[in-house]
């Protein structure tokens, strides 16, 4: 029975040692394969991939004609792309109508807004529900009065939206929904304060773009639309700065200015001045149905883009503002006296001080 013990260890380890034997050439093998070639440069880390499709630069605009009805039948060769003043080579030019959307809705809920806050729920329900059309769709609902407040996160939740639109009032002063207040503004001795009974109109939308709308990765539609009668009594941060925000997030603002006549009304001039210096338009609706007539624009001008892509010349991480533009080229289409809008520009990204800043 020794023998027979003796015997079977043996061949134990015989096996054992075959099986770490080929387990080591597998290994072999397969670290041959990873290895680049002889004179081949290895493949490039995750960061720098990310980088290279980062440098893509995504322009989306609409079209429209004298009569201000959208043109959705624009071609590559109709329209030419410049970059400070110099041309751009169109890497990629569709008509937009499936890219994912994401919509942040800012509501002013401070006293101004009492009479009016229940028809703009309503309508921004509808607007839900005609929106979100995929399950890429999204949307986030974020009252504001004195600070802004994420009362719903980002999702394509119909049901978890339509919940947080029924959280949101008037705040008297104070604001008691459900929502957490979004940090991020910096305090201190003379930065000011919060106060409640006072509307942070910069603040807000600083922090949306910044805090919210940034964090939405990938080649999404991000838009914010903007509720309030315009009017800003207690923010931090500037008009100036909060659309710079808006810009470097790759946001456009549709602001839908609306409030209480009987008090200091609407200011359109900032509302006006919002919207377009993102990209976008302005809507003051009078009555309930303007309102809902606002929202139906807003859906078709977002189901009418185009998307143009390319990759800038330039080739400096400054961190400097690019202007962009887009020129109708072709004379026959001189007579439509078309009107293109699209953001304005972009921030180049800017490289670390570790990092090598010059030119590629």
């Amino acid at each position: 029975m020794g023998k027979s013990v003796n015997a079977f260890l043996v061949s134990s380890a015989h096996q054992s040692a075959r099986r770490l034997f080929s387990a080591a050439l597998a290994f072999c093998f397969l670290l041959a394969l990873s290895a680049p070639a002889f004179g081949q440069s290895p493949t490039p880390p995750i960061d720098d991939v990310i980088r290279v499709e980062t440098d893509l630069t995504n322009l989306f605009f609409t079209a429209t004609d004298r009569n201000k009805r959208f043109v959705i039948t624009l071609q590559e060769t109709d329209l030419r792309v410049l970059e400070d003043n110099a041309p751009q080579q169109i890497l990629t030019f569709q008509r937009e109508t499936d890219r994912p959307v994401s919509i942040a809705f800012l509501i002013d809920v401070s006293a101004s807004e009492a009479r009016t806050i229940g028809q703009e729920k309503a309508a921004a329900r509808s607007f839900i529900e005609a929106i979100l059309r995929t399950e890429n769709d999204e949307a986030a609902i974020i009252p504001f009065a004195d600070r802004a407040f994420l009362e719903q996160g980002f999702t394509n939740n119909r049901i978890s939206l339509y919940h947080a639109l029924s959280q949101v009032d008037i705040a008297q002063p104070l604001y008691f929904g459900s929502g957490r207040p979004i940090g991020g503004l910096i305090s201190g001795p003379g930065t000011g304060i919060a106060v409640p009974g006072t509307t942070a109109l910069w603040d807000a939308l600083t922090l949306t773009a910044r805090e919210i709308m940034a964090s939405r990765a990938g080649n999404r539609r991000r838009t914010i639309i903007m509720l309030t009668d315009g009017r800003d009594t207690s923010s931090r941060s500037k008009r100036e700065a909060a659309i710079d925000e808006v810009i470097a997030s790759e946001t456009v603002v549709y602001g839908i200015g609306i409030g209480d006549e009987r008090l200091e009304g609407v200011d359109k001039g900032v509302i006006r001045k919002i919207a377009e210096a993102t990209g976008g338009r302005a809507f003051f609706p009078k009555k309930e149905q303007d309102l809902k007539e606002a929202f139906a624009e807003i859906e078709r001008e977002m189901r009418s883009q185009y998307l143009v892509a390319y990759t800038s010349t330039n080739k400096n991480r400054d961190g400097s503002f690019r202007r962009m533009r887009i020129d109708v080229v072709n004379p026959d289409l001189h007579k439509e006296e078309l009107r293109l809008r699209y953001r304005p520009g972009y921030f180049a990204r800017k490289v670390s001080s570790a990092q090598d800043a010059s030119p590629e």
